[in-house]
C-alpha cells in the first residue's frame, strides 16, 4: 500500500482491512455496544495506539499548541464515535487520522502496568463527563511517513525506552501528557521486550 502524501484529515481514509489477536475480542464490537453490554455509567470511550518502528522506538506525537496541554507529548489516539464500526476500527481510524498510519494488526492490549486495571477513566476538560482508554499495541503497514493533523498535533518523532523514561530526545524535553499516559508508554516497552523474548 502506498504511503499518503496529503495531510491525514484532509484525504479519505484508506479501508480498514486490519487483522487482530483473539485476545482483543471484547472490543470486537461498537462503543456503544460495548457500553451496554458491561452496564457502563461512562459517557464514551476512547482509544490510542502504540506504534513501534522496526527499529523499536515508539511513535509520539505533540499536542498542537492551541490545544489542551499544549506541547505535550502521547501516543495517537482519541475518542470513539458510534459510528465507528468497532472499538477496534476507532483506534485504526484515530490512529490515520493524528499520524496517516495505517494498521496492519492489533496484537495486544497495552495497560499502565502489571496488575493494572484494563483501561483508564479519565474526565473531560470540564469533568461533567466520564470516558475509560483502551490502548492498543498496533503493527503498521509502514512507519516510513508519518502525516500530522496540525489542528491537533505540531510534531512527532520516535524514542527509545530510555528516552521516554528520562522524558529527553537529545537535548529536546519530551514531557508527556499525563503520568498515566507515561506508565502506558513505558508498559508498551515492557510488553514488546517479552513478547520477543
Amino acid at each position: 500500500m502506498s504511503e499518503p502524501t496529503e495531510k491525514a484529515g484532509t484525504t479519505a481514509p484508506p479501508p480498514y482491512t486490519f487483522t487482530a489477536d483473539e485476545s482483543l475480542d471484547p472490543w470486537n464490537i461498537s462503543a456503544p455496544e460495548w457500553l451496554t453490554q458491561h452496564q457502563s455509567p461512562l459517557d464514551g470511550l476512547a482509544v490510542g495506539a502504540v506504534v513501534f518502528d522496526p527499529q523499536g522506538r515508539i511513535l509520539l506525537v505533540q499536542r498542537a499548541a492551541h490545544d489542551s496541554m499544549p506541547n505535550k507529548w502521547e501516543i495517537p489516539g482519541g475518542g470513539a464515535d458510534d459510528t465507528d464500526l468497532t472499538v477496534l476500527h476507532a483506534a485504526a481510524r484515530e490512529l490515520w487520522e493524528e499520524s496517516g498510519l495505517v494498521a496492519r494488526r492489533f496484537t495486544h492490549i497495552v495497560t499502565e502496568g502489571p496488575g493494572s486495571e484494563l483501561g483508564h477513566v479519565f474526565p473531560n476538560r470540564n469533568c461533567t463527563k466520564h470516558f475509560c482508554r483502551f490502548v492498543f499495541a498496533t503493527e503498521v503497514e509502514s512507519c516510513a511517513v508519518v502525516t500530522l493533523d496540525p489542528n491537533e498535533h505540531q510534531d512527532y518523532l520516535w524514542a527509545t525506552e530510555d528516552e521516554v523514561r528520562a522524558q529527553m530526545v537529545g537535548d529536546r524535553s519530551i514531557e508527556i501528557t499525563q503520568r498515566v499516559m507515561h506508565a502506558v508508554l513505558l508498559e508498551g516497552f515492557r510488553l514488546r521486550r517479552e513478547r520477543l523474548a
